[in-house]
């Protein structure tokens, strides 16, 4: 055993911590993370598209798009990026991160190439990105009750105001 792998321990395959935690189901999970790559598939094409200009905020948020298109392919899919040290251990980090922090960050990095450069590519390119934060900003809201439980609460609420309200109503 050398002295790196007695400072840093194996990873468990699973992040069982953040399947258990977040309250999403496998297959939205998966829903958000095929939405990621496919988002980030679009970011990078309409990124390199943007790019063939003279125009320099159109270059900016050509290049801010390819960012963009890096990260998420960072986050959601680590394996498309193994000539990359640290992709693991960011893909590690990313899903340790809150369905909302996930979701702000997403929802806020595909903003800003169409804060700089409003045209078509910019806003059909973030399209998909900006769908992706948005399907976890669905699931950090968690998930609805059924209509009956939801019933039984607002029936117990009522009966807690009426509660209340007779004693006051008897002394006025």
């Amino acid at each position: 055993m050398s002295a790196q792998d007695e400072q840093c321990p194996a990873a468990p395959l699973e992040p069982a911590a953040s399947s258990s935690d977040d309250g999403m189901t496998w297959w939205y999970r998966w829903l958000c993370r095929i939405a990621g790559v496919i988002g980030g598939l679009a970011c990078a094409f309409a990124g390199l598209w943007n790019c063939v200009t003279i125009n320099p905020l159109n270059i900016a948020a050509g290049a801010w798009m390819m960012l963009n298109a890096f990260v998420l392919f960072l986050c959601e899919a680590p394996f498309c990026c193994q000539f990359i040290e640290f992709a693991n251990a960011v893909a590690g980090r990313a899903d340790r991160l809150r369905p909302w922090h996930r979701a702000a960050f997403y929802c806020g990095m595909a903003v800003v190439p169409v804060l700089l450069s409003l045209t078509l590519t910019t806003l059909l390119g973030n399209a998909i990105a900006f769908g992706t934060g948005v399907l976890y900003g669905l699931a950090a809201l968690g998930k609805r009750g059924d209509a009956i439980s939801y019933a039984r609460i607002q029936q117990q609420k009522q009966l807690e105001e009426e509660k209340l309200a007779g004693p006051l109503e008897g002394q006025a």
